[in-house]
């Protein structure tokens, strides 16, 4: 229900989002995550995984860890209406090498860190005078 009056109100002009949290029991397929879904994988009291495709739009499947004794490991919460925040930031360091941090569902990307940011500096010498001048 909450998911709905998010997506309603998104649909209106109230609400600005980009991605709300779906709980599931089970670790999700990579047909089954759908864009703009942070699948978060509980076993009882117990938060496993989070998992979403990259917001980058390479469509890779991100899995971040949520087990506090692992390392890497990141932190999920939501508000009411189900958007996540996810600490800290995640950065794809193979594949499209997007770095972001979501914040009440929206995507905040780093400096560099959005796919045609990168795209644009030919060498690591042009990406990092290409950062300096922004």
């Amino acid at each position: 229900m909450r998911r709905t009056i998010a997506r309603l109100c998104r649909n209106l002009g109230l609400l600005s989002f980009d991605f709300l949290v779906r709980e599931q029991a089970t670790h999700p397929d990579a047909a089954s995550v759908c864009a703009g879904d942070l699948v978060v994988v509980r076993d009882g009291e117990h938060l496993k995984w989070a998992c979403m495709q990259c917001p980058g739009g390479c469509g890779a499947d991100i899995k971040l860890s949520l087990n506090p004794s692992r390392r890497p490991r990141w932190k999920v919460v939501s508000d009411w209406l189900g958007r996540p925040s996810v600490s800290p930031s995640v950065h794809r360091r193979d594949g499209c090498g997007c770095h972001f941090w979501i914040r009440r569902g929206r995507v905040e990307w780093c400096r560099g860190g959005r796919p045609e940011e990168q795209t644009k500096a030919s060498t690591v010498t042009d990406f990092a005078e290409q950062n300096r001048r922004s």
